[in-house]
């Protein structure tokens, strides 16, 4: 690592640790005044101040927009015990919560996923998700949070609807995929009603924002959901029930180099006329769905990728038993929506077997190929990732543990 490079990596973590301080401070500032609120409330904030509510005085008192002042109160109902008319006293929905935000340590968001949870489960239990959630959320996102409390409902709270048997009329679909002398492809069409509703539901489901462990989302709604088409694609060419061509599953075939395959510098041929980088190519390498055609100083084939040469059917099974899905710390895709990432690259002579594979979703697939992120497979034979610098100072391995299961039983 050059000076320079240090330096800036330095003035990452200093500064990162300085965004951490003002946020513990900031959070716990909020969640001491929502406290206080909560005690005028109960005290009698018209008597004291004149005004119908809490949130009302806040509003005025502290120019705060109204919706921002009412979700601030009935944030801090929720983790404050109150009193009855009579002076007898309400425990709070979550009272370690409540704790854990004086400390600073929850964001609002954290929050108010942990009390939709709480509000939801029977009473019995409130106590022992609430201690999970929290433990959780010590090295979680809240989004990763919820997808847990999402768990723990379907495991206390089961319910279901029944499934709506009218037949659907026969839509009318068109759609037209056209690719431009740019390499570019244009998407345009029409659509019933009920398709674009699951289209826009399958959308929306992929076009969440990332905000694991490798930082917030930045991308643009537009580009997010580019990504989540880009997905779903994925998605379909790794179904099983995928129709055959020519006697095989659909697939994409790339022409590289084996120089600029094992330097990442270069390009390669995509399909019949499309390009892409070398270090893409050597992205979708690792996996079977875009097969790589290697080819030597005069072109000549050297190696021709097949899909249970790469992976095998039995092997893909073995990898999603074992990650369970992504395996990146805080991602929550199951293994359907996911890529096996070869540790040490193929091309670099590493083995396709258990040891030397990890299960993991496009996005993160790519991160690790771009980024300060490194994975290994611990003793245990269990994937974990070892953060940047700027992220971890001492390089901590982190774990994904979405995928276990329920750490307690109803």
């Amino acid at each position: 690592m050059t000076s320079n490079a240090a330096h800036t990596s330095s003035d990452a973590v200093a500064f990162a640790d300085r965004i951490g301080e003002l946020l513990t401070t900031m959070r716990s500032a909020e969640a001491e005044l929502g406290a206080l609120l909560v005690d005028i409330e109960q005290r009698g904030v018209m008597e004291l101040f004149g005004y119908r509510s809490a949130a009302r005085l806040l509003e005025h008192v502290g120019d705060v927009p109204k919706p921002a002042a009412e979700r601030l109160v009935k944030r801090a109902r929720l983790v404050n015990p109150g009193r009855n008319l009579d002076g007898s006293p309400i425990p709070a929905l979550a009272p370690a919560t409540g704790a854990a935000a004086l400390a600073g340590r929850l964001s609002n968001p954290m929050i108010d996923v942990i009390t939709d949870v709480l509000a939801q489960v029977p009473p019995v239990h409130c106590s022992s998700a609430e201690a999970n959630l929290l433990t959780f959320a010590e090295e979680a996102g809240h989004k990763q949070v919820a997808a847990l409390g999402a768990r723990i409902l379907a495991h206390l709270v089961p319910d279901g609807t029944a499934p709506d048997d009218i037949e659907p009329v026969a839509p009318a679909r068109e759609l037209f995929l056209r690719r431009k002398r740019t390499g570019v492809w244009e998407l345009s069409g029409r659509f019933d009603d009920e398709t674009g509703t699951r289209a826009s539901a399958l959308l929306d489901a992929l076009a969440e924002r990332r905000n694991g462990d490798e930082g917030p989302d930045f991308r643009t709604t537009p580009q997010r959901y580019g990504d989540a088409f880009s997905d779903a694609v994925d998605l379909a060419l790794n179904s099983p029930d995928l129709p055959m061509q020519a006697g095989e599953r659909a697939h994409v075939m790339v022409a590289v180099s084996l120089e600029d395959l094992k330097s990442g510098v270069g390009k390669a041929t995509l399909g019949d006329t499309g390009e892409m980088s070398a270090a893409e190519a050597r992205v979708h390498a690792c996996d079977a769905m875009i097969i790589p055609a290697v080819l030597g100083a005069n072109s000549e084939p050297l190696n021709l990728g097949r899909l249970r040469r790469l992976i095998s059917a039995g092997l893909r099974r073995a990898l999603f038993l074992r990650d369970r899905g992504c395996a990146f710390p805080g991602c929550h895709r199951p293994p359907r929506h996911c890529q096996g990432h070869h540790i040490r690259h193929w091309a670099d002579g590493g083995p396709t077997d258990l040891t030397n594979l990890v299960l993991m979703c496009a996005h993160h697939h790519r991160l690790l190929h771009r980024s300060g992120w490194e994975v290994r497979i611990a003793a245990d034979g269990r994937p974990e990732f070892l953060p940047p610098v700027f992220i971890d100072r001492r390089r901590l391995p982190r774990r994904n543990n979405l995928h276990e299961t329920l750490p307690f039983a109803a």
